[in-house]
């Protein structure tokens, strides 16, 4: 399934039905008087939020949406049907935003939400609502309203207990390979994650998701390589990974350039608690890697810890540290 974390669509509320002008007509009845009925009202666009789908994809295609228009009043006071709601599925954590897209017009964060965003408009009252003591043969009635319509954004926020950040090539795919059942692409090249990548890491009866963000490059969040669009997956994200590759030349500086990009996005991305992982182990010798930690451990005071994800070393370590600080009962061993 090919992901996609954005959309502009067009919604269209359902038109109101138009009321009716009518008299009776029976036999034996002299002055019937008036029996229009009203129109119903149109169908009302409402937003969905279900755990069944995580990408956008299906607005890719289609954008224009609308409801159902409210049927005509008719004669003998009937009242014309209201036209059937839309419901647009969409997946959880995604933004609901105005044309400019910046307004939000709701957040959708919990499986089964379901947002009103669009009315349907009133079905016109026929010529027998008119009916008075001074106008006993009214000859007026109303036209259906119209129902509201305008371009909305929808913007999917991936909700994660953990993100993987870094430079591309810091090994985040791999390690989401090794812990969780995600099936992400590996290679050496940049940019190997194109799209994030969700995975689901268990122990006992307790579940983490893991979303792999993709690498983030120095301007990522003036829109460079893959751009901010990504950094907006980490806004929702209770814990950040933080990658680095031991075997490149400039650990430390690496590390620096991703965080100062989480700092320029800004939205409190920042802030949020942070574990140094240093990667590729079993690419650099024991003192190069001590060097490494005792740079970082007296710069930055922060948890670091060391993993290779091909020969599994310090994977344990890392998982059961994550469990401890995402759930007080977790007593089980990864």
């Amino acid at each position: 399934m090919r992901f996609l974390d954005e959309a502009k669509i067009y919604i269209k509320a359902g038109d109101g039905g138009n009321g009716c002008m009518s008299f009776r007509h029976e036999k034996f009845i002299e002055f019937g008087g008036p029996d229009g009925g009203a129109g119903g009202n149109g169908g009302s666009v409402y937003v969905v939020a279900t755990k069944s789908i995580n990408t956008l994809i299906d607005y890719r295609y289609q954008q224009h949406f609308k409801a159902k228009r409210g049927e005509n009043g008719s004669s003998q006071n009937c009242t014309g049907r209201k036209g059937d709601d839309l419901y647009l599925k969409v997946p959880v954590g995604t933004q609901v935003l105005a044309d400019d897209k910046e307004t939000v017009i709701v957040d959708m964060l919990i499986d089964g939400q379901t947002e009103l965003i669009a009315h349907g408009g009133r079905g016109g009252l026929g010529n027998a609502y008119f009916k008075s003591s001074t106008n006993r043969a009214p000859r007026y009635h109303q036209q259906g309203e119209e129902g509201e319509a305008y371009w909305i954004w929808l913007k999917l926020k991936i909700i994660a207990d953990i993100g993987l950040v870094g430079l591309p090539n810091a090994g985040k795919s791999t390690f989401i390979s090794t812990v969780t059942n995600a099936k992400a692409k590996v290679d050496n090249y940049p940019f190997t994650t194109l799209v994030p990548q969700l995975g689901m890491l268990s122990i006992g009866n307790k579940d983490l998701v893991i979303a792999d963000i993709p690498g983030l490059i120095e301007g990522a969040s003036e829109g460079k390589g893959l751009g901010e669009k990504f950094l907006a997956h980490i806004e929702r994200c209770n814990i950040l990974l933080h990658l680095v590759d031991l075997s490149s030349a400039h650990p430390m500086e690496d590390y620096k350039i991703v965080r100062n990009e989480l700092q320029l996005y800004g939205n409190e991305v920042a802030s949020k608690t942070e574990l140094i992982v240093l990667t590729k182990a079993d690419t650099v010798d024991e003192i190069t890697i001590n060097n490494i930690i005792s740079t970082f451990k007296t710069e930055i005071d922060k948890e670091v810890f060391v993993i290779s994800a091909v020969t599994h070393y310090g994977i344990d370590n890392l998982v059961n540290y994550l469990f401890s600080i995402t759930s007080n009962d977790s007593d089980e061993e990864w």
